[in-house]
């Protein structure tokens, strides 16, 4: 008897004294809160004697000079060096790098439309019931000029038809497939650049355009295909690199990924970046090989040549006209491409040291690639313009990014280009003769041109597309492929909203 009231007594106690522990701790932490307005961080002192380690986080800071920088700053708050980057982009072996590389070939299934939404935009006339040209014995022609800058489709068809007969499949970026259940992406080969630049104009025996006609047939035609259905069109590639091609189906046709030059010309419901990619143009200017110049051979400081007054967000280009007309070594003037103007605006760039890339009709323009394929170190003043592999590339190494509204200040371009040491521009300058294969389109194409990049890029984009897809069939009606080969539909659930 006495030991059991002996344990009670000892159970009361020891209650007691958690009790008066609690409040103990109550009234400390309210006498913090009272005297500074905030509770008291916690110290890490207390929690572990071990060394915690370096925390990195990856800001943007603006230097003395107005350049944008990439600075790593450790939990010391010391400024330190970033890491090169290295160039690789691609393992041998074709697995996954740090820079966000795939593993194994795209797989993609293009569709075998009549020629006369692809090659048969360049005349090339079709041998019996072909659809492809034989690429082996005959690659027809892409108009030179400025159709050239927007080829984009025209390169990466090929490169679609030439995987077909490559001796190595395994080691390429993109591979067509003949079953579309079996592909990663459905591609769409319909020229719409070639066919906004030869085929807009309306003649006067037509009711409509052939461009306008073009692009009705293809809307009738894909969201008639089963592989549409499925989707919703989702996973389906749909190239309009021109800013006015596919004016007429875009709107009917944006579930599919398209591959732009911009968003400048589309509504974000439309268009946008996590669903989309940007694509290089193609430069215009020969490429710089062997390039021997350095910072005192180039002379010009700063280069502009184009047209001069612009409409929309292109406002930036005569006011910056006006502030730097006069300046001694800065040539800004009006270009076109008669008389050799594009040959006189490479000699141009290769003579200077920074090269202006101004808003004009569209946030981008095909002067950038130009002072890339130059060597010349962008100025790039243009607020909207969204950049090619920029989940991966950090343009901040090679350009310079100025505001539009700093832009226009007198003074500020020039002083912050002045401002510019020799060691800094030098390391712009070897950045760029590191990265311009990138933007480098050719055939057959080669590791880490231009064609190579769009592919990658569209292969990060397969991961969300096959979500969305996956999302899109939770309770909508699901149409999937039947025992007799067609396609049958799942009704939703009847208390789908």
């Amino acid at each position: 008897m006495a030991e059991k009231q002996s344990s009670s007594a000892a159970r009361k106690s020891f209650f007691a004294l958690f009790l008066t522990t609690i409040v103990l701790f109550v009234l400390s932490w309210l006498f913090v809160l009272r005297s500074t307005g905030r509770p008291r961080p916690l110290d890490r002192k207390v929690l572990t004697t071990q060394k915690l380690p370096t925390v990195f986080h990856h800001v943007k800071s603006q230097s003395s000079n107005g350049l944008s920088r990439a600075i790593l700053v450790n939990n010391g708050g010391r400024e330190e060096e970033p890491p090169k980057r290295e160039q690789g982009f691609q393992d041998k072996d074709g697995a996954m790098n740090c820079n966000g590389n795939v593993k194994e070939p795209l797989k993609i299934f293009m569709y075998d439309l009549d020629p006369e939404f692809h090659f048969g935009l360049l005349d090339w006339k079709p041998q019996g019931d072909r659809i492809w040209p034989d690429i082996r014995t005959e690659i027809p022609p892409y108009p030179e000029g400025l159709n050239l800058q927007h080829s984009i489709e025209y390169w990466l068809t090929l490169d679609l038809l030439a995987s077909e007969i490559s001796d190595n499949p395994n080691n390429r970026v993109a591979m067509r497939v003949q079953n579309s259940s079996e592909a990663d992406l459905i591609f769409v080969p319909f020229f719409s650049s070639l066919s906004y630049n030869r085929f807009s104009k309306q003649n006067p025996h037509q009711k409509k355009s052939v461009n306008k006609v073009l692009q009705a047939k293809l809307v009738k035609f894909l969201t008639a295909q089963k592989e549409w259905k499925m989707s919703g069109g989702r996973d389906h590639i749909v190239m309009a690199h021109h800013p006015n091609s596919m004016l007429d189906a875009r709107m009917q046709l944006w579930p599919s990924i398209f591959i732009l030059a911009d968003f400048g010309r589309y509504p974000l419901n439309i268009a946008n970046v996590d669903k989309d990619v940007i694509a290089p143009y193609k430069h215009m200017v020969e490429s710089y090989a062997n390039d021997t110049s350095d910072f005192d051979s180039r002379q010009t400081l700063l280069f502009f040549q184009g047209s001069i007054y612009r409409k929309d967000g292109g406002f930036a280009r005569q006011e910056l006209f006006y502030l730097l007309k006069d300046e001694k070594d800065v040539h800004f003037a009006f270009g076109s491409l008669k008389n050799n103007g594009v040959i006189k605006a490479g000699q141009g760039m290769r003579l200077s040291k920074f090269c202006l890339n101004i808003a004009g009709d569209t946030p981008s323009s095909n002067r950038l690639f130009d002072a890339i394929a130059s060597h010349c170190v962008p100025v790039i003043i243009s607020d909207d313009i969204e950049l090619p592999y920029e989940d991966i590339l950090d343009y901040s190494e090679f350009c310079v990014f100025v505001r539009t509204s700093d832009a226009v200040k007198e003074n500020f371009v020039i002083n912050l280009i002045r401002s510019i040491r020799k060691e800094e521009w030098t390391q712009m300058w070897e950045k760029l003769k590191e990265v311009e294969a990138l933007f480098e389109y050719q055939y057959p194409s080669k590791d880490g041109d231009a064609v190579q990049m769009i592919w990658q890029s569209l292969a990060r984009k397969v991961p969300g597309v096959k979500m969305k897809i996956n999302k899109s069939r939770r309770y909508s009606d699901a149409v999937v492929p039947g025992k007799d080969g067609g396609l049958r539909s799942i009704p939703a659930p009847k208390n789908f909203w």
